[in-house]
């Protein structure tokens, strides 16, 4: 089987038509085969999946000592390194600032056996506490680049959802410890004793940012949020900034910041320093990019009845520096859209100033990407994410997609460094009507000899594809293969699980969900 740059089947992909022309000026013919690119034949597949084209290993190129090598260094092609935070640094650096303000609890406690005395202990250290925490939780979201590309988007939006009920408790219990103290060392009753804390400007304060809060946690339990619009959604967490904005007026009062002139000028330093990432990556950046690169929809393309391609173009796109993996967030400046920043992530490489996301209909705002006019507006904010080649330490790659998971995965299908046989990709798909963007899989593969195999079939059939032996039967040495995956929830779960039993560790599994 033999793809080539003039083949039919590309007419609709003029920039993956220009790739393969460049592959073939560069790789010249096979020797073998007198043929650009002439994998062999295609690994004869069981009931459950269709393959695509497999290399032949007698025809494919020797790799050099580089491509030999089991670790693979994903700077070894010369690329200029970004900036990133890895999650093993940001956790230890975050838990070492707990300690530290724990520590400056400590420093200032005054040891004592009286019942109001130790109320008031707990409240302080709780207090600082949830106050560190708050400013984690800023942090966590403010999109710095170097935190999005090295911990993942996905893996902080769960850190932050977990540590937000961290917080909340610790609030939580700063209130009633402050109460407790105070009701001690008064003689008073609880009720009595908020009635006059709160005639403490810093401590209304403190009470109104704890209803800020609140608000937040309680519309983002799962049972409210499902129930909840996106958009109300995001207005309400904005209350977190006003909580925020109070909660450091009540703290500046307090004596554990204000007992020093050092631990005032520290804390307020820390939250202006949130403060400034917070406007420069999330408003100021955002603006900037959309004056910079004037984006607009050229194309919006069917791929399959329930999915499309969005085609646009702008100037200068290359300065987003997207890397294979990674999303970005669209706003469409269009009525009942404008409102929305959507994640998705590119679908092809950066060419000539022109982008492609592939979305599919899942949601309300997705159908109405379908309806896109040719000249709307974007609005582009990104990139994000950190399933990228950088992850990558093995000279062999599996990438594993499932349903519109295939986007992400078709640009690293076409850009990640490999030797003909060192890349596999499996495509999971209820039927082959559900297969997006398949003549370009296709193509990709025999242009690299990669090997590319379809795994149809309902996900409730006797027969798993995504089994432990059945991955093994596809993909010779999976354990020694780093594996790339990305699709809906319950298959990405089932699919790591299958892969940890087939012998894959899990630290060479990168992963990563776009749904939040």
């Amino acid at each position: 089987m033999t793809i080539e740059a003039t083949d039919p089947r590309l007419a609709a992909y003029p920039a993956l038509s220009a790739y393969l022309a460049h592959q073939s000026h560069q790789s010249g013919p096979d020797p073998q085969s007198g043929s650009a690119y002439e994998p062999g034949p295609a690994h004869q597949p069981g009931p459950a999946h269709e393959p695509g084209p497999h290399p032949q290993p007698g025809a494919a190129p020797q790799p050099g000592p580089a491509q030999r090598s089991d670790r693979f260094s994903p700077t070894r092609g010369g690329s200029v390194p970004v900036l990133r935070v890895g999650p093993r640094a940001l956790r230890g650096q975050l838990v070492a600032g707990a300690g530290v303000v724990s520590l400056v609890w400590g420093c200032q406690a005054e040891p004592s056996a009286r019942l109001d005395a130790l109320f008031a202990a707990g409240a302080h250290l709780s207090g600082l506490l949830a106050g560190y925490g708050v400013l984690v939780m800023l942090l966590l979201m403010a999109r710095v680049p170097a935190v999005e590309h090295g911990v993942g988007a996905d893996r902080l939006a769960r850190w932050h959802a977990l540590g937000g009920r961290y917080v909340l408790s610790l609030i939580g219990a700063h209130l009633v410890l402050a109460l407790c103290a105070y009701a001690a060392y008064t003689g008073g009753d609880l009720l009595s004793a908020a009635r006059r804390l709160l005639g403490y400007g810093g401590i209304l304060a403190a009470a109104l940012g704890t209803v800020a809060f609140g608000v937040a946690g309680v519309t983002s339990v799962r049972a409210v949020r499902a129930r909840t619009s996106r958009e109300t959604w995001h207005a309400l967490h904005f209350l977190t900034y006003l909580g925020a904005a109070l909660a450091f007026a009540h703290q500046l009062v307090g004596p554990d910041v204000a007992g020093s002139p050092l631990t005032v000028w520290v804390w307020a330093m820390l939250h202006a320093t949130v403060a400034v990432l917070i406007v420069w990556y999330r408003a100021v950046v955002p603006v900037r990019q959309a004056l910079r690169h004037g984006l607009r929809v050229v194309e919006v393309r069917d791929e399959s009845p329930d999915v499309v391609s969005v085609v646009m173009r702008g100037t200068g796109l290359d300065a987003l520096r997207a890397e294979p993996g990674q999303f970005l967030r669209w706003r469409f400046v269009r009525r009942r859209l404008w409102h929305t920043s959507l994640p998705f992530t590119l679908s092809a490489p950066v060419r000539d100033d022109t982008v492609r996301i592939t979305v599919k209909a899942l949601g309300v705002h997705s159908r109405r990407i379908r309806r896109l006019r040719p000249g709307t507006r974007v609005l582009v904010t990104g990139p994000f994410g950190a399933m990228t080649a950088h992850r990558r330490t093995r000279r062999k790659v599996l990438l594993l997609a499932g349903g519109v998971g295939i986007t992400p995965m078709r640009v690293l299908f076409e850009t990640l460094p490999a030797a003909p046989g060192d890349l596999t990709l499996l495509y999971r798909a209820g039927n082959a009507a559900q297969l997006v963007l398949r003549a370009e899989l296709e193509a990709i593969a025999a242009a690299r000899g990669a090997a590319l195999h379809y795994l149809l079939g309902p996900s409730d059939a006797s027969f798993d594809p995504l089994a432990p032996q059945a991955l093994r039967n596809l993909v010779a040495d999976l354990a020694e293969h780093d594996v790339y995956l990305c699709g809906p929830g319950p298959m990405a779960d089932a699919a790591t699980a299958s892969l940890v039993k087939a012998g894959v560790p899990r630290r060479h599994i990168h992963s990563e969900r776009f749904s939040f």
